[in-house]
């Protein structure tokens, strides 16, 4: 077999198009293929799509193609372009790749794939491209996917907020919660995002009079953005943040206590960690630091009986303890934790709904690990379109998103 026909069954051409030649160079370690069309091929418009189109004339071009063993390849052609009676002179699309990059479906594939698991910066470097260029691609796809998902399924909802980079600068995410994945990314964490979401949700095939459950934070922005947008909605205030509203009242009263004691130096996380997640040294400070009669273990204590209210076996029981448990806080003087108390009272409904419904953030808080995961292995991103792209690359399970 030679080599023109081998290439040929490889790169999977068929009429017209054919390997004309390659070149190998072991030196430049590079492989060169040429490709061609047969002579008087009529092709078909990319405009309209007419079909037996002449071919007008043709320009040169070249596409990055997987290697060949350690060598870079290049596949290069003459491009036609065509003849339409409906849209005059246009170019060729060819079948190894989409129009405008330069690189091979195949290739563009192979960087779909590795992005997902290695840093862009870490990839271009391995393939020997510019980043630019490989963020070119991941924009291209994902954002081709996005614009074609069906969100007319979409009934339950979570949303949360995760940093973009250092400081006060977030982006927020909402998931559908019935199939796990991020749905829609919105630049910052006011009740504006929920519009735009409600807006793309609509646009998608979606229909905000059918959701009928939203599981948020408890912050005011989220709760007035799900409020105007889905009036059928119940809200849940899951777990988690619950647990985060009374860890920070726990870390104010550190923060307040360590300013009269210096036991307190250095404790932060033993404090807002439960005690089976802390070291055999830190087990050992905090049960030192219990015998000293501090407000922060008071507190502390509080917070670790809190989470006895999600172990309930029913609403109605859940509730009882979260009175007694508010109860037993507004007589402790400890105003951080006295705060969250009446703010977890007020709220109650909403977050005993989740022990009925089994609706958490939990799928929120493994995306947003993930997230920041990539995050620090890329070592921030450049701007908030590459974040929001390796977001739905990561956790928005696009489908078909590959170029082949």
């Amino acid at each position: 077999m030679r080599d023109t026909d081998l290439f040929q069954l490889a790169l999977g051409l068929s009429s017209p198009w054919f390997v004309a030649r390659s070149d190998f160079s072991a030196e430049d370690k590079r492989l060169d293929i040429h490709l061609d069309f047969q002579r008087g091929a009529r092709f078909v418009c990319a405009g309209c799509g007419r079909d037996d189109c002449a071919v007008h004339d043709t320009r040169d071009d070249r596409w990055r193609h997987l290697d060949f063993f350690q060598h870079q390849a290049v596949l290069h052609a003459r491009v036609p372009r065509v003849t339409c009676p409906e849209c005059g002179v246009r170019t060729v699309n060819v079948p190894w790749a989409r129009p405008g990059s330069g690189f091979t479906l195949l290739f563009e594939a192979l960087i779909l794939a590795m992005v997902k698991d290695m840093p862009v910066l870490a990839v271009a470097r391995l393939i020997g491209e510019t980043d630019n260029k490989i963020w070119r691609i991941l924009h291209h796809y994902v954002e081709e996917a996005v614009a074609a998902m069906d969100l007319s399924e979409v009934r339950q909802i979570a949303a949360d907020e995760t940093s973009a980079k250092r400081g006060h600068d977030y982006v927020s995410l909402f998931v559908d919660l019935a199939r796990r994945r991020v749905i829609h990314v919105a630049e910052g964490k006011s009740a504006e995002t929920v519009d735009e979401f409600a807006q793309e949700l609509e646009k998608h095939g979606g229909d905000a009079e059918r959701i009928t459950d939203a599981s948020i934070d408890m912050g005011a922005a989220f709760v007035a953005g799900v409020r105007r947008n889905f009036p059928h909605a119940a809200l849940t205030f899951d777990k988690f943040h619950v647990i985060k509203l009374v860890n920070d009242a726990v870390d104010e009263v550190r923060r307040s206590e360590s300013r009269k004691t210096a036991l307190l130096k250095g404790t932060r996380y033993i404090w807002l960690k439960n005690t089976e997640n802390l070291s055999e040294h830190q087990q050992a400070r905090l049960a030192a630091l219990e015998g000293a009669n501090l407000d922060t273990a008071q507190a502390h204590q509080m917070r670790m009986n809190l989470q006895d209210i999600f172990k309930a076996p029913s609403v109605a029981s859940a509730k009882r303890r979260l009175e007694t448990w508010a109860a037993w806080v507004r007589i402790s003087e400890l105003e951080p934790m006295i705060r969250a108390a009446t703010t977890l009272t007020e709220k109650a409904d909403d977050i005993l709904r989740g022990i009925a419904t089994k609706l958490s953030n939990g799928v929120m808080e493994a995306i947003n690990g993930n997230v920041q995961a990539a995050k620090r292995k890329a070592k921030g991103y450049r701007s908030k379109r590459n974040l929001k792209a390796m977001i739905y690359l990561i956790a928005g399970d696009l489908p078909g998103l590959s170029p082949t």
